[in-house]
Order: structure tokens, then C-alpha cells, then sequence
């Protein structure tokens, strides 16, 4: 049975999971535990979103049983016998809608397998290729993947590592389904239709399908595989020739470059590179929106500073206006000495008629200028704001003027 495991899923398998036990800790520890508290929110949605399908393959499709479909029952629990499983999953048989495909889900604790009627339909010539797709399904089972991509779930994200880890779990569950078939060309047959149709599958030369894939692979063939979760059908067949006659298969090594440029995009399983086009767009579109906010939340952050660092000249300035019934010209009239400076405000200077000049020291404001304006109201002293930066950046208390 080790034989049914493909030689990089193990390997793959253990160096995502260390990867998945630092990014889980790490998350924990950044969150301070919160991350458990939206790990069981999507969890309870998921298994919501879960019981739907499993609700509507039980009120729709055709339960396989030995008195419902007896045929696809006995290859279903033959198959599970070969594969040494002690139980047999739960079956349903349902309307493909001219998609030929099967499915393997888990739900409680319980199996299910899913196979659509196109799959079923299109065999009719060769009813042992459906062990192929039974098989195939049942090492998903078999070797927990289902189980595995919730624990592996963080690493499945990474690049180059998600999708080979993905891609090896095709091939090994190939394996399965070959280890079922009575005859090698029926696991053959089955994989190919997927790649020529329900009806032209049996006009296809197997041999020279298989000798598609020894080709070598350009950079764009290449770079596709690398970030998708499936192999290409080509390998995949000629990998069951090769597993049949008991060889290793020829197959056309990918371009170096490729691994390069898909170890530099994001990833998001079952998207394949649309996914990292995805997220790069996604990024760029934050981007556009949160560096400008950022930007207008540093500027007055800065403005708001300056108002604060004004607030003694501001002060003095209303005590010795009140006291002397004139406006000061001078800071030596205030006993107050030059700004020094910080990081956000570069000085504050004294004009005529009282007014402070600010000006400010981060770069992109170095051109702009606060101006507070001191006046009368109400045997008061207030402040008018005379600037050039935008009305939207200025405090409060400089949108309200005399």
C-alpha cells in the first residue's frame, strides 16, 4: 500500500506542516489568541455552507445502494475492499450537466462519494474505467486529505510549496485509482476522457498521449503548473503508463525560470495563477486607496501638532493682548523664546498683529504654512486659521472663523 503514495507527498506533507505550526503559533501569539475566536466563526459557517451540499445530495441525487444502482454499489465496495478500507463511504449519484467528474467529501465524521452521471454514462463501453474515478476519490479518503487541508491550511497559501503539495496528492490518488483497476488501460481510458470527451475518449492512442508530455514545457507551461493544484492530464497519463509497465516516465523538465517568477506571486489554492492576479490586483486597488489616507492621516497628525506645540505662544499672546490692550510684535514681549523645533513642526514665529506663523518640518508640507490669526469676540480671545492646505486637514477650531 506505500506504493499507492506518490514519492513527494510525504516529504511535501512534513515541510508544510512545519511551515502551517509556525504561521498557526505566530498568528496566535500576534492576536493574542483571538485568531481560535474567528477560526470557530468560519468554521460554523463552513459547516453550514458543508450541510447544504450534503442536504441537497440527500434530498436530489440517487443514493447508491445494493438495491439502487447494484453495479455501481458492487464496484464502489470493491474498490474500498482492494484499497484496504475498512469502510465503505456513503454514495451518491448525481446529474452531471455534461461535466465528467467525480468527488470525494466529508461531513461529520462520515464519507461521502460523489459520482456524476456523465462520468457514469460515458463508460458505458468500458465500465472498468469507472474504478479509475472511484479510486481516485477514495485516496483522497484513504490518505485524509480532506483532514490534512484544514490542519495544512496556512501553508497551502504559500508559494511553489501549496500547489506541489496539492499536485502530489493527484498523483498519489492516480495511484489509487489504478491499484483498483482490473487492467491498466481502464485507469487510462478514464483519465483521458477527462481531456477528450465523453464520446471521442475511445479513438484516443494512449501511447501518444503519453508521449505529449515528454516534450519539454515552455516558460508559460511551466509557470502555470507551478502555481495550479493539478498536474497536467499529459503527465498524469503518461505517469499511469509508466506505473502499469513498471518504469519511470518521460517527462519534459520545466523551465527554470518559471519556478522563480511563481515563487514571487501569491497564491490562493484552487485559482491557480488567476488567483495571484487576484491578489496582486487586490493589493494594488488597497494601495491606491489606503497610501493616500495614510498620507492625509500623517498630514493632520502633523497640523494637529503644530496646533498643540502653538498652544503656550498662543497663550501668552491673548494675556498680553487682554492685559495690554494691544497685540505683541515681538516673542521677547511674551518671555518666550524660538520654537526649537521637532519632528513635525520646523517653527512658529511671531508677525504683526499677533499672528503665529507655523511651519513645518516633514517634507511634503515644507511648502505650506499655518497662520493663526488672533481676535476679538465676546471680551474673548480666539483664533482665525489662514492657510493653503486643504479645509478637510485643518483642526476643528480652525473651521470656525470670525
Amino acid at each position: 500500500m506505500n506504493e499507492l503514495v506518490y514519492r513527494n507527498e510525504v516529504t511535501l506533507r512534513a515541510i508544510a506542516l512545519a511551515f502551517s505550526i509556525i504561521i498557526w503559533a505566530a498568528l496566535l501569539l500576534c492576536t493574542y489568541g483571538t485568531l481560535l475566536i474567528y477560526i470557530l466563526v468560519i468554521a460554523l459557517f463552513a459547516l453550514v455552507a458543508h450541510s447544504a451540499l450534503i442536504a441537497h445530495l440527500r434530498g436530489n441525487a440517487i443514493r447508491i445502494t445494493p438495491k439502487q444502482m447494484p453495479d455501481l454499489c458492487q464496484r464502489i465496495y470493491r474498490c474500498t475492499r482492494k484499497l484496504g478500507m475498512e469502510q465503505v463511504p456513503e454514495a451518491y449519484l448525481v446529474n452531471g450537466n455534461g461535466v465528467l467528474n467525480a468527488f470525494a467529501t466529508r461531513f461529520l465524521g462520515r464519507n461521502f462519494v460523489v459520482l456524476l452521471s456523465d462520468v457514469v454514462d460515458s463508460m458505458e463501453d468500458r465500465p472498468g474505467a469507472l474504478d479509475f474515478y472511484i479510486g481516485h476519490e477514495l485516496g483522497h479518503l484513504r490518505r485524509h486529505h480532506l483532514t490534512w487541508s484544514k490542519i495544512l491550511a496556512p501553508a497551502l497559501f504559500l508559494p511553489l510549496l501549496g500547489a506541489a503539495y496539492s499536485r502530489s496528492r493527484e498523483y498519489t490518488c492516480d495511484r489509487h485509482g489504478l491499484a483498483v483497476c482490473e487492467h491498466p488501460e481502464d485507469a487510462q481510458y478514464g483519465l483521458v476522457a477527462l481531456a477528450a470527451g465523453k464520446r471521442r475518449w475511445r479513438t484516443v492512442d494512449l501511447e501518444e498521449y503519453s508521449k505529449s508530455a515528454a516534450v519539454k514545457p515552455g516558460f508559460w507551461m511551466s509557470l502555470h503548473e507551478l502555481v495550479g493544484d493539478y498536474p497536467w492530464l499529459s503527465k498524469r497519463h503518461a505517469w499511469l503508463r509508466a506505473l502499469a509497465d513498471k518504469r519511470s516516465p518521460q517527462l519534459g523538465s520545466r523551465n527554470p525560470f518559471a519556478y522563480l517568477i511563481s515563487l514571487l506571486l501569491p497564491r490562493v489554492p484552487g485559482l491557480g495563477i488567476a488567483g495571484g492576479v487576484v491578489v496582486i490586483a487586490y493589493i494594488a486597488i488597497l494601495a491606491a486607496i489606503a497610501i493616500p489616507a495614510y498620507q492625509n492621516y500623517l498630514d493632520r497628525a502633523a497640523i494637529n501638532a503644530a496646533m498643540n506645540d502653538s498652544a503656550p505662544y498662543r497663550q501668552a499672546v491673548a494675556q498680553y493682548g487682554i492685559s495690554q490692550q494691544q497685540w505683541p510684535t515681538t516673542l521677547g514681549q511674551l518671555d518666550l523664546s524660538s520654537f526649537p523645533g521637532d519632528q513635525q513642526v520646523a517653527g512658529i514665529e511671531l508677525e504683526q498683529n499677533g499672528m503665529l506663523t507655523i511651519t513645518f518640518a516633514k517634507a511634503n508640507l515644507r511648502s505650506h504654512v499655518l497662520q493663526l490669526k488672533p481676535y476679538i469676540s465676546n471680551n474673548t480671545v480666539k483664533w482665525a486659521c489662514v492657510s493653503d492646505l486643504p479645509a478637510t486637514d485643518l483642526p476643528a477650531e480652525c473651521r470656525v472663523q470670525p
